[in-house]
């Protein structure tokens, strides 16, 4: 390197440490305000350590700003951009490699992370005096102190490559650069990850203040909302991406660190409907603290199983130092999540009870202790492996069939119970309102599943999740109508007018139910993909045809290219159905330079009803123009996307601001003090 350049890679280097470091100190020095604020019940203090968010967010771009103007640049005096760029990797990627390794990731971390507090700081401007605020900001900076903190340790982005530098770089993993999904897929999934930090960081605040009542839900529900949609989203697209790359022809492999995103959503999942009992009857306070506090301690054990090499997966692409940091920071949130609620235990009893066990929040609990077991069984077949290895070093493996068999029962009782509770009343149901609810339902159910006998369907599983999904779509169509035909009863509205003004007025119901169809879509793909797909491998010559399922597949040719990223063998396949062309599809195996091992890219024909995924196993070889095609039948695949999109727009509805001044939901003495010590009497639940 030049002594210019030289001179230009060491400024890019000092700035992102001058970054990194300010969001430290800036985090630190708000917890150390915020903390004498709440000490003194001095307001100044506390507006002053509020501010310190703006500080940490502003550390946290100039990080980021500095590796990636070194990434694009090439700087390959950094350590990170040596190890993971390369002169020949497309901008996209490049960009991408940010995310693409340890130390990136833990950048990007902070940064959403800051972004979250500084939105929250926002929201909360006029509530600066608020005890309850200051103490969900500061524990929200204390999170961002050890991801800083590990940056400043051993993830730092900013380290300088010891001796010679290089003039390029391997790039990113070759699964990291081989679909634009890498571009979008893993920082939607931080975005849920790091999301549910505000929802535990104002459970704390709830609970040292003992201000316990439902007020403290409501301020995080939007927050909640959010990293859940985006989390639903991340892990999905996390699966479309190992379709589409991977080549075996799946999207969902309970890979342990596809697991690792599986277990906060599940429990993320069941604390959006156990809130709803709490906020309407006052229930389960202590649940739902456990649920965010489980919630928060899955994603930094998500961090760890991802980020800390202990285990061999597609998704994990490091080994790191950091394992020991994040097992003692997970272990420092459980001891303090668990401590705090039990300190608070008295505060916690709840004033109200299950009336009836035919009632909706009987149902809800039934469908929070469901989702529990779930996560229960994913987290014991993701860990116990490790725990094992650990403790005598014996190698073991739990499998797609143990998590099958377990979750598969879980799963269809929950679905049978997302059906039924949203029909269900509060408090108690008469068989009378039960039948008028449920009759109709139940019957197009039963219809539906006589229908399928008839035209071929055969499995438990495809049966009834039709009959379930069938239940549970009609019973949302049966809600929106009836709400439907009582506000144009009221208002004399048309139809055009009164459905979108109904959604309008109950946002958080009708976003919900919104959510339930896309879950619904959702199952009934999943059930049938997983069910009657076809999979085989044909050897073809140059002009040779084979038959799979439906459709005819004919070897056309192979074309070579060779780029300075990668060398390239495709194979043009045609597809016929029934005489009819349906185009040349060109499934191929890629080698990037570093790497012994070919990476195949499928090529699918996505249509509303199947998949036609053609994957290359093996090109000509010796002059041997002869080719091993793998070819799978999907059906439904696309409805898997389908339904997670009509899931994020259901999120999306439920979370959008309603105009309407929300009236309080607490007590009065949950109403903003102007300056009071945190030593103030509790509040008790309303």
């Amino acid at each position: 390197m030049t002594a210019t350049a030289t001179a230009t890679a060491t400024a890019t280097a000092t700035v992102g440490t001058i970054g990194v470091v300010l969001g430290f100190t800036s985090a630190l020095a708000g917890i150390v305000t915020l903390a004498a604020g709440l000490r003194r019940g001095d307001p100044r203090l506390l507006r002053a350590g509020r501010h310190s968010v703006l500080l940490v967010l502003a550390g946290a771009v100039v990080a980021v700003a500095a590796m990636e103007w070194a990434l694009v640049t090439h700087d390959f005096s950094l350590a990170y951009v040596a190890q993971n760029g390369s002169l020949s990797t497309p901008l996209l990627y490049t960009v991408a490699s940010l995310w693409g390794a340890l130390e990136g990731s833990i950048l990007l971390w902070a940064l959403v992370l800051a972004g979250f507090l500084v939105a929250t700081a926002h929201r909360f401007r006029k509530r600066e005096a608020d005890p309850l605020v200051a103490w969900a900001v500061l524990t929200g900076l204390v999170v961002t102190v050890f991801f800083f903190g590990l940056m400043l340790g051993p993830a730092n982005p900013f380290e300088l490559v010891a001796g010679a530098v290089p003039t390029d770089g391997p790039g990113p993993n070759p699964l990291l650069q081989n679909h634009p999904l890498m571009a979008f897929h893993p920082p939607i999934l931080y975005v849920g990850y790091v999301g549910f930090t505000i929802p535990f960081a104002f459970a704390v605040a709830a609970l040292v203040t003992g201000r316990l009542g439902e007020g403290w839900l409501l301020e995080t529900r939007q927050a909640t909302l959010l990293a859940w949609g985006a989390l639903t989203a991340g892990i999905v697209l996390g699966g479309w991406w190992s379709y589409e790359v991977l080549g075996w022809g799946g999207y969902w492999a309970w890979d342990p660190v596809e697991n690792a995103s599986l277990l906060p959503w599940l429990t993320g999942t069941a604390y959006l409907h156990s809130v709803l009992v709490q906020e309407r009857r006052g229930m389960l306070r202590v649940w739902n603290l456990s649920l965010v506090l489980a919630t928060f301690a899955l994603t930094i054990l998500g961090t760890f199983l991802t980020r800390s090499g202990v285990v061999n997966s597609v998704h994990a692409f490091t080994q790191s130092p950091i394992g020991p940091a994040l097992l003692g920071f997970l272990a420092v949130v459980l001891v303090t999540g668990v401590g705090l609620i039990a300190w608070r235990g008295d505060l916690l009893r709840s004033p109200g009870r299950i009336d009836s066990p035919v009632s909706r929040e009987a149902a809800f609990l039934a469908n929070n202790l469901l989702f529990a077991a779930f996560a229960l069984v994913v987290l014991l077949g993701t860990v116990f492996p490790l725990l094992a290895e650990a403790y005598d070093g014996r190698q073991l493996s739990v499998g797609e069939p143990y998590f099958d068999e377990m979750t598969m029962p879980i799963g269809f009782a929950v679905l049978f119970l997302m059906a039924v509770a949203p029909a269900l009343p509060w408090r108690a149901g008469g068989a009378d309102v039960l039948h008028r609810r449920l009759a109709v339902p139940a019957w197009l159910s039963a219809g539906t599943m006589v229908l399928a006998v008839v035209a071929g369907i055969r499995g438990i599983a495809p049966l009834l999740t039709l009959g379930l999904g069938t239940f549970a779509l009609a019973g949302i169509v049966r809600q929106v109508v009836v709400g439907t035909r009582a506000r144009r009863r009221s208002t004399g509205e048309g139809l055009v007018l009164a459905v979108p003004r109904l959604i309008a007025s109950n946002r958080r119901l009708y976003g919900g139910l919104v959510v339930h169809a896309g879950v619904v879509i959702f199952a009934v793909a999943f059930a049938m993909s997983s069910s009657f797909g076809v999979e085989r491998e044909v050897r073809l010559a140059r002009g040779e045809s084979a038959t799979v399922g439906r459709y005819e597949i004919t070897y056309l040719g192979t074309e070579s290219s060779s780029t300075p990223r990668k060398t390239t063998v495709s194979v043009r396949l045609g597809v016929d159905r029934g005489g009819r062309q349906l185009g040349v599809y060109e499934p191929a195996l890629s080698r990037f330079p570093g790497s012994t091992q070919a990476i195949g890219t499928p090529s699918v024909r996505s249509g509303p009803v199947e998949d036609v995924y053609l994957t290359l196993v093996a090109g000509p070889q010796d002059g041997d123009d002869q080719v091993l095609v793998g070819v799978r039948i999907n059906p439904l695949v696309v409805w898997l996307w389908i339904g997670t999109g009509v899931m994020v727009v259901g999120t999306a509805v439920a979370a959008w601001p309603s105009r309407r001044r929300r009236r309080p939901a607490t007590s009065p003495a949950e109403v903003v003090p102007t300056a009071v010590p945190v030593r103030a009497p509790a509040e008790v639940a309303s």
